[in-house]
């Protein structure tokens, strides 16, 4: 399956919430990448002034229905929010 689409989520984590953060990206990624339909990849990504989630997708469809499901509501995000010093830069991308 080839990536159309990338999902990226812009997070501002101090640094002594990263490693908490790094944990819910390792436990959710198996289960994103076999029960999301259209996931193609996840992959994180670590700056000194942010940290990066960008997620592959089959499709643009895929990618926003990702952000209505019950894994990225219920799980990811309310395992996140507590972590976040500001609101997530959530942009989706189609593949030229």
């Amino acid at each position: 399956m080839s990536t159309k689409a990338y999902l990226e989520i812009t997070m501002i984590i101090d640094e002594a919430n990263r490693p908490a953060a790094a944990k819910v990206y390792v436990d959710y990624r198996q289960p994103f990448l076999t029960q999301i339909k259209g996931a193609v990849s996840k992959e994180l990504l670590i700056r000194n002034e942010d940290v990066q989630v960008l997620h592959g997708f089959d499709s643009v469809e895929n990618a926003e229905a990702y952000l209505k499901s019950e894994m990225f509501n219920s799980d990811v995000f309310v395992g996140l929010k507590p972590l976040l010093s500001a609101d997530p830069e959530v942009k989706i991308f189609s593949v030229a």
